[in-house]
């Protein structure tokens, strides 16, 4: 976590301290300040595994601390990024820990409001804030390249439900000897799919038209498909940053095809492999579908 205060109790309880805390001073609720409290090293280990953390990648750390997630990155992967706090202590102490680990050619820190922080670089964002602070941040997150990988420590983002999630025992988690809970979310941003989709398949001898309509919240997809003057539900669909896979049945007029649809979407277009199987029909081609760019989101 950020700016340091100088309080630690062992337990949820001190976590719901900060909280209440947070909500009572009237200089948090207008800076995006949160206390001090740094990760355990097996925290982040499992954060940087949760994010599939590599080499490739350009990871921000958002309340940096002590600087060492970005500095574990770096030393274990050759990732490069850096870290931004709000206590100048924290960023002295961040660029000491990142000579010392020789990894100075990768990382850097700044002393710098998170909200003031271009974001537009990271493949990866890591972060221990407050309930508050993930919830203020989350449009923006959310506005990243799809497939952005977002891991915070303990707080979620509401109704944005993670893709994925863990709970350790962490034996430190207080400080040395006061052990606790930490659970660790991972997000993957998910491209903006909504609106109606228009594209054409052959089946058999002829090629059919196609306009589906997808409805988003978040990473979960739902929708409708119209083809040769019939109507079918989109039975499973799944969205992984930019990837997408769709599931639907539909009667093309000789009894129904199965269509199973994967892609990956690109601002107002997808393209990818469809599968059709039906009683006359077993076909697999390539598809694109485009979106009218009045009805991107």
């Amino acid at each position: 976590m950020g700016t340091a205060i100088g309080v630690r109790r062992p337990g949820r309880l001190f976590v719901a301290a900060l909280v209440a805390l947070a909500a009572a001073l009237p200089g948090w609720a207008q800076q995006p300040s949160v206390p001090y409290v740094p990760t355990p090293q097996e925290v982040v280990d499992r954060m940087l595994a949760m994010g599939k953390v590599g080499k490739n990648d350009y990871l921000i750390d958002l309340g940096s601390g002590d600087g060492r997630i970005v500095v574990t990155a770096a030393k274990r992967f050759g990732t490069r990024g850096f870290g931004v706090d709000l206590n100048p202590a924290r960023i002295e102490e961040s660029v000491a820990n990142a000579k010392a680990a020789g990894v100075t050619d990768l990382v850097a820190f700044y002393q710098r409001d998170l909200f003031e922080t271009d974001l537009s670089s990271a493949t990866v964002i890591t972060m221990y804030l407050l309930p508050r602070v993930n919830l203020e941040l989350r449009p923006r997150l959310l506005n990243l390249r799809p497939g952005t990988r977002i891991v915070s420590h303990d707080f979620d983002m509401d109704e944005w439900r993670p893709d994925e999630r863990a709970e350790l025992d962490v034996k430190d988690k207080w400080g040395a000897g006061s052990s606790g809970k930490s659970s660790v979310y991972l997000w993957i941003v998910p491209a903006p799919v909504a609106g109606t989709w228009r594209f054409s398949l052959p089946a058999g001898a002829r090629t059919n038209e196609y306009e589906l309509t997808l409805e988003q919240r978040f990473q979960n997809v739902a929708g409708t498909v119209r083809v040769a003057g019939r109507t079918a539900k989109v039975t499973a669909a799944k969205l992984n940053g930019a990837g997408i896979a769709l599931d639907f049945t539909v009667d093309l007029g000789a009894g129904p095809v199965r269509h199973q649809l994967t892609g990956r979407a690109d601002a107002n277009a997808i393209a990818g492999r469809a599968k059709l199987s039906g009683t006359r029909i077993e076909s697999e081609a390539d598809w694109s579908a485009v979106r009218p760019p009045v009805e991107a989101r």
